[in-house]
């Protein structure tokens, strides 16, 4: 079809379907009206916000992975599943003691695709929701699944043993969450300025914010895939503003857990209109101004941010101060490809296991400082 395309001259046009501002708040109203009736008590109890992915959080605190190893080992040795089953004996023998959790969670996903995994998909779900996680697929309008966990109904001896890891006898157990009131909303990190609409329908019917938790694929200018980039300023072309802001991870909340990378922090990202936009020209300039991360959702998330607490919208081509923001901030990437030495665009494709050591690295952190902060607002509250 491409030969037969490029063999004459052409003219294409597109039409962009349901592309007015308007179409973009209604279907954002619609993806909202759809979360809020699987949760209705989204709008009364108080929320940490988590962009990321529809499986990390959700595997770690319900680690049905672990509850099933042999069968997952099983299915390795079966027909077509020789390059997992390559992996597993190369993780064998590093016997690293950290990324067998994550190679099982991976082995699940492709597990459950299989015929051998349907039996295992509506356990999963009574699980999950045993759990205190509600899953809520994309219906229609943003193709951005979300899940929402209730903190009070956590099971300490459902999570991944990481998550509870060096903490003290009565963090391990959880009693701090028994009365908590808050939950965690995460949904599958959207794309580009999607996440300006989103967030800010969100803040309108959410009563508040305790944390706010950004995390996603990048490309790096100077790291190696599986890396992650901490952030600390923002250049959005959108908005065309420069956002500083603190943001509350450094690498020490993310080596425990990272096998295969390096965490480089205090870095500057820049949000970019569109991945294919780019190319080694661009670059370069960007790098020689100290840019070194470029993804596509951290300047329209920081837009809507502003608007959270300032009662304006947010400016245009200015240097904007977000260091006084009402709750926790973070937003930390997992480089996904270095475009500069590979040639690879941004989001080429679903990084392997090993770039699952970054993802799952990420997810814990998160978890953990939320469990620390919601332990110390309890103290608080019962002080």
């Amino acid at each position: 079809m491409l030969l037969a395309m490029a063999a004459r001259p052409a003219n294409f046009k597109l039409r962009l379907l349901s592309g007015s501002l308007n179409d973009y708040r209604r279907a954002t109203q619609d993806w909202w009206e759809n979360v809020e009736a699987n949760f209705p008590q989204l709008r009364e109890r108080p929320v940490y916000f988590v962009s990321s992915n529809t499986h990390s959080l959700p595997n770690l605190l319900s680690a049905y992975a672990g509850s099933i190893r042999p069968e997952l080992e099983a299915f390795l040795q079966t027909e077509g599943q020789e390059d997992l089953l390559q992996e597993w004996e190369a993780l064998q023998t590093e016997n690293t003691g950290i990324g067998s959790e994550n190679f099982y969670n991976y082995v699940l996903k492709r597990y459950l695709a299989s015929e051998d995994g349907d039996s295992h998909r509506e356990a999963i779900t009574g699980l999950e929701a045993e759990r205190g996680i509600v899953r809520v697929p994309s219906l229609h309008s943003f193709d951005v699944e979300a899940s929402i966990i209730d903190l009070a109904k956590l099971d300490p001896e459902s999570l991944d043993p990481r998550l509870l890891r060096d903490l003290g006898p009565d963090a391990r157990s959880l009693k701090h969450l028994r009365n908590s009131n808050a939950l965690i909303l995460n949904i599958d990190f959207p794309l580009g300025f999607a996440a300006y609409n989103l967030l800010t329908k969100i803040a309108e019917n959410v009563p508040q914010f305790l944390g706010m938790y950004i995390m996603g694929k990048a490309g790096s200018l100077n790291g190696v895939r599986g890396d992650v980039i901490l952030p600390s300023v923002v250049y959005d072309e959108h908005s065309r503003n420069t956002y500083l802001f603190n943001n509350n991870f450094s690498s020490s909340d993310i080596t425990p857990w990272l096998t295969y990378g390096t965490v480089l922090d205090n870095q500057k990202a820049v949000s970019v209109l569109g991945t294919f936009l780019q190319n080694a020209k661009i670059m370069n300039v960007v790098y020689r101004e100290g840019y070194t991360d470029i993804e596509m959702e951290a300047g329209p998330y920081l837009s809507a941010i502003y608007e959270l607490y300032r009662p304006q919208r947010h400016p245009v081509n200015e240097i904007v101060d977000l260091h006084r923001v009402p709750f926790d901030l973070g937003i930390l990437h997992y480089v996904s490809d270095t475009p500069l030495t590979q040639g690879r665009t941004l989001a080429a494709g679903n990084l392997s296991y090993y770039g699952m050591d970054s993802t799952y690295a990420v997810s814990v952190a998160i978890l953990r400082r939320i469990f620390a902060l919601e332990r110390a607002r309890q103290a608080g509250m019962n002080a």
